[in-house]
């Protein structure tokens, strides 16, 4: 049934190329070999695709030798220009075969993935857009929340796929995964952002952060941004998960999109702010938990 993973028998093992090895791509590549697939792995670094060989997959020296006998092309790249580069200048479209289905499961903007999808379709291949929600504690444990935009019959052909790796929703045309991720992390970013300035409102004032955390757990202020980025703020743990860079070029994604649609979004503008200047006060690199730390700045708190 369209909407949500259609439930599927177990299925002939696949071959499946994996392009982008990096905190989300390794253990979705390595659940999909555990789940018995034929996987194949390229990465610009080789050392971090060869960590991938002791779950049995094959290393490939370039993304187009990657994807020569695949059946379906899971692509994790860092921004929809490389995602571009790879598919099209790195020799990946002219190299798959009639009919293989290539998932960008990259977070890139919608105009994008519609792009992609409809050079790719000129060329004899499907495509979805696929992003993922969930970090990489959803990637390890196989929980991801995978937002689909493309055709459902794709949709539904992918289903063995992100069987291994999540729960997957087809949430419209090509680009509407991309929306959907785009509303996802406008949402994270923002809630972040308020769990930050209440809980150093009331440290501020003189309440036990922690104890205010557990007390407003299960009202209706409860989140999982909450619970998990609240209790990285009250233990001061920023190593980088989902580092403030990736959230600010979402939010920036976010307006872009916003704008070509003529849609006024000033929250999600005063968010980007925030977010570019806990870059700039060297958090780049931090969890984006670590808005906590730019705001405690801003109050004299460190």
């Amino acid at each position: 049934m369209p909407g949500s993973t259609p439930h599927t028998d177990p299925v002939v093992p696949l071959s499946i190329a994996v392009l982008g090895i990096g905190l989300m791509g390794f253990p979705m590549a390595r659940r999909l070999c555990e789940a018995g697939h034929q996987v194949t792995a390229w990465n610009r670094s080789r050392a971090k695709a060869e960590r991938l060989q002791p779950f049995g997959a094959r290393v490939a020296d370039t993304p187009a030798q990657a994807v020569t006998q695949a059946d379906f092309v899971i692509t994790l790249l860092e921004n929809g220009d490389v995602v571009e580069d790879v598919l099209f200048r790195q020799g990946v479209a002219t190299a798959l075969r009639p009919g293989t289905l290539v998932v960008d499961m990259s977070s890139i903007l919608p105009r994008q993935a519609r792009d992609h999808a409809a050079r790719l379709a000129a060329l004899g291949a499907m495509h979805l857009d696929a992003p993922v929600s969930g970090g990489t504690v959803g990637a390890e444990a196989g929980s991801l929340a995978i937002m689909a935009g493309g055709e459902v019959a794709d949709f539904e052909r992918a289903a063995p796929v992100f069987g291994a790796l999540g729960r997957a929703t087809h949430v419209g045309p090509h680009g509407a995964g991309q929306l959907a991720k785009l509303a996802n992390q406008m949402i994270v970013g923002i809630t972040i952002g308020a769990v930050a300035e209440a809980l150093l409102l009331c440290e501020k004032g003189g309440a036990d952060m922690a104890k205010v955390r557990q007390a407003i757990s299960g009202g209706f202020a409860d989140s999982r941004i909450l619970q998990v980025h609240g209790q990285r703020m009250v233990e001061r743990d920023f190593a980088k998960r989902a580092a403030i860079t990736v959230q600010l070029k979402d939010m920036r994604n976010a307006l872009s999109t916003a704008s070509e649609l003529g849609f006024d979004a000033p929250i999600t503008g005063l968010f980007e702010q925030l977010f570019a200047q806990a870059a700039d006060h060297g958090l780049a690199d931090q969890d984006h938990a670590a808005l906590f730390v730019e705001l405690a700045q801003r109050n004299g708190m460190t």
